[in-house]
């Protein structure tokens, strides 16, 4: 999977995990994704957290380590490219 199609699954599941009334074209790949971006909060970082892990197989074992990942669409896809190198 290329890095184009990593950042549109990244907003497919955004939108359909989290039931967002957004379309994945309508997310910025370095729009904030919790706050000002998509306003997201802290309940829906807990299902992103499982969102993400059990579907690219990542692990992101701590609070420090979700506020770099869940930074932008950019920086999750970072993320999750550098995890599975790793």
């Amino acid at each position: 999977m290329d890095r184009s199609e990593l950042v549109a699954e990244v907003k497919s599941l955004l939108t359909t995990g989290l039931r967002l009334d957004r379309s994945p074209a309508e997310i910025g790949d370095d729009e904030p994704i919790f706050g000002e971006g998509l306003g997201l909060d802290s309940i829906d970082a807990l299902e992103l957290v499982v969102l993400v892990e059990e579907r690219f197989h990542v692990s992101i074992p701590d609070e420090e380590v979700g506020k770099r990942a869940f930074a932008s669409v950019n920086a999750l896809v970072d993320f999750i490219v550098a995890e599975r190198a790793g």
